[in-house]
């Protein structure tokens, strides 16, 4: 956790150069080699007193906009909530306490949505709780078979 300093200074510029010193172009490419770590996780090992999980996320909005991968960005970030809230993959029964976990899921999901997306993931969330996937379903990706059905790529 940072203590306010993650914002002095041109924090894009040193979250690029920090993304750079660890032999990566972008913020995508460093996030997408460790898929299932959490935002916090990638900014601690970014920078620990000096970047911040959010700025993180905008990096890899704003690459995601410019490549047109923003569906792909939100699969990636489904999977790193899950990984976050149910490490050992998708609960068996829907009890109460399992189904609160998964509404914490999905909404840290939908609230780490960009707005253009923000009706299509809530309606995949629709879907996950309507028709559960297998027990212990963890994806370990954006590119997970039952999540590319849930959220296609359609973007031009």
């Amino acid at each position: 956790m940072t203590d306010g300093r993650s914002w002095q200074g041109n924090w894009i510029a040193r979250l690029y150069e920090r993304v750079r010193e660890r032999g990566y172009d972008s913020v995508t490419a460093f996030a997408e080699d460790r898929p299932t770590a959490s935002l916090v996780a990638l900014a601690e090992e970014l920078g620990p007193d000096d970047v911040a999980g959010v700025q993180v996320f905008k990096g890899l909005v704003a690459e995601a906009e410019r490549s047109k991968k923003l569906t792909r960005l939100a699969r990636g970030q489904l999977v790193r909530e899950l990984s976050k809230f149910l490490p050992t993959g998708w609960p068996a029964v829907l009890d109460d306490d399992a189904r609160m976990e998964v509404a914490i899921v999905l909404g840290q999901w939908s609230a780490y949505t960009p707005e253009p997306l923000l009706e299509r993931v809530r309606l995949a969330g629709d879907a996950l709780l309507a028709n559960p996937p297998p027990a212990g379903w963890r994806p370990l990706g954006p590119d997970d078979e039952l999540l590319r059905t849930l959220l296609p790529d359609d973007e031009a």
